[in-house]
């Protein structure tokens, strides 16, 4: 299964994935900011909504842009990368929890730490089990 991931097109499509994840993430973390210092709302909640709001943005740019081609049905396709995205938040919310509760460091560092693990869990799984392009 590792070496599925190990050639110049997954190659090309992690690459593409970082440049929307890194866009989408952005924009979520403003959101974010948004929603605690300008809103009052608890930093796990608006976390997990922030999350869930970009969800629908990057799966645009994943079927179109990163696994271009697929032949999956759009709404079929959503709601699979919706599935998958539930594990990135389960992922991403569970240890932002973690950390925040038990390290001192700043909510909006570990929001970026957190990011990198859910993402490449959630890019493997779109890329195997819902595009099926690895």
């Amino acid at each position: 299964m590792f070496d599925r991931f190990l050639n110049r097109r997954a190659g090309a499509m992690l690459w593409r994935n970082t440049v929307v994840s890194t866009t989408v993430f952005l924009l979520g973390l403003a959101i974010l900011w948004v929603m605690v210092e300008y809103w009052g709302i608890d930093d796990v909640l608006a976390t997990g909504i922030s999350f869930i709001a970009m969800t629908t943005i990057h799966y645009v740019f994943g079927r179109t842009w990163i696994f271009a081609g697929s032949d999956r049905k759009i709404a079929t396709g959503y709601a699979i990368f919706f599935a998958n995205a539930i594990v990135g938040l389960a992922m991403t919310v569970g240890l932002f929890w973690l950390m925040t509760e038990f390290t001192p460091i700043h909510y909006l560092v570990v929001r970026v730490i957190v990011s990198v693990f859910a993402g490449l869990t959630v890019f493997a799984l779109n890329a195997v089990v819902n595009f099926r392009q690895l």
